[in-house]
């Protein structure tokens, strides 16, 4: 590897694991692409340096476990947006919809209770997802012929508790 390069590499590394770059945001800043950073972790990792275990043992270092619990959810409620905007825009019937959105529901459910475990402060949000579990558990069953209007619902309501409780 090429002195500039391997500079390049030290750089990217530095960025992703002490100021939290994503590896879209690394190749974008040093004219490389998002497969190069990719390539260059998964080589790291191959020689010992897991440049995800180093970033993790960094903000629990300087920020605490609740950061880290706190960016977990925050990965995790924007995957939740990404598929609710497939329930919403797919190309899916209502019964498959409700499907999805319990398997959201239950996910969100689970990843509270682990967050609610590992940092207290987070608890007000597992109780948000619960309870949001709870309501779309409760219109499938008891109120069906309603899927759809749950669905134009949840999308907006999900943005909003997010906001609420991931800034």
């Amino acid at each position: 590897m090429a002195r500039s390069n391997e500079d390049l590499r030290r750089k990217a590394r530095s960025d992703y694991v002490f100021r939290r770059f994503t590896q879209a945001t690394i190749a974008a800043a040093y004219g490389i692409s998002e497969a190069t950073v990719g390539r260059w972790k998964k080589a790291a990792k191959a020689q010992g340096d897991d440049w995800d275990k180093s970033r993790t043992a960094h903000v629990i270092a300087g920020e605490g476990v609740e950061a880290v619990v706190s960016s977990v959810v925050e990965d995790f409620m924007m995957q939740a947006q990404s598929i609710l905007d497939e329930i919403k825009g797919g190309d899916h019937s209502v019964k498959e919809k409700v499907a999805m959105l319990v398997s959201l529901s239950d996910a969100m459910t689970k990843m509270a209770a682990s967050a609610k475990r590992f940092a207290p402060r987070v608890s007000e949000l597992g109780v948000a997802q619960d309870v949001m579990s709870k309501l779309l558990d409760f219109v499938r069953d008891e109120f069906p012929m309603h899927a759809a209007a749950i669905l134009e619902v949840i999308e907006p309501f999900g943005e909003h508790l997010a906001e609420i409780y991931t800034s």
